[in-house]
């Protein structure tokens, strides 16, 4: 059964992924904000493999649900950065601001609109997944296999999120921003 159920993972998560790949072009219409989101959820699920090492769990199918499931959070956070991030930009755009000064002061905008959401999202995740984490009864085993990495990402994505999908934004746009 193990051996069925990880073969079926390694057809899952890269399945995943591209599902995701295309639902962020779709939203996006644009391949290199795409390409930005997907880039940043290696990033993003680090947190969730150190408090797999802390906590002392190995890989499993269990902790593979986890980790799916951590990728979709992240690139949900990201996807709501980046529609912020573009936003306050377009309307710099529109407004004949189109230099260098005007996309930091949206970056700043956009970011800084998010962070109480990013807070308060997070908190509810982790406060929601600690009770999973440290249950105990039936399925306990398998439950916080599933919820450690996504308490473990819940540190490193949305830090990333909120300082790394700017700064990349920033060079992206940078060459269309006048000195």
């Amino acid at each position: 059964f193990l051996e069925r159920a990880n073969a079926r993972l390694r057809l899952v998560v890269p399945a995943t992924l591209l599902i995701i790949f295309v639902l962020l072009y779709l939203t996006f219409r644009r391949i290199d904000e795409a390409v930005l989101l997907m880039a940043t959820l290696p990033f993003a699920l680090t947190g969730g493999v150190w408090f797999l090492y802390a906590m002392g769990y190995h890989l499993s199918v269990a902790t593979g649900v986890g980790f799916i499931a951590l990728a979709g959070v992240a690139a949900e956070f990201g996807v709501i950065m980046l529609l912020y991030l573009r936003q306050a930009w377009e309307a710099r755009l529109a407004a004949g601001r189109a230099d260098a000064a005007a996309l930091l002061e949206a970056l700043r905008e956009g970011a800084a609109l998010r962070v109480r959401p990013k807070v308060m999202t997070v908190a509810t995740i982790v406060l929601g997944l600690l009770p999973i984490l440290w249950g105990s009864g039936t399925g306990s085993e398998v439950m916080s296999r599933i919820a450690a990495p996504m308490v473990g990402g819940m540190v490193t994505a949305p830090l990333l999120s909120l300082f790394v999908i700017p700064a990349a934004y920033r060079l992206m746009r940078q060459r269309r921003a006048r000195p």
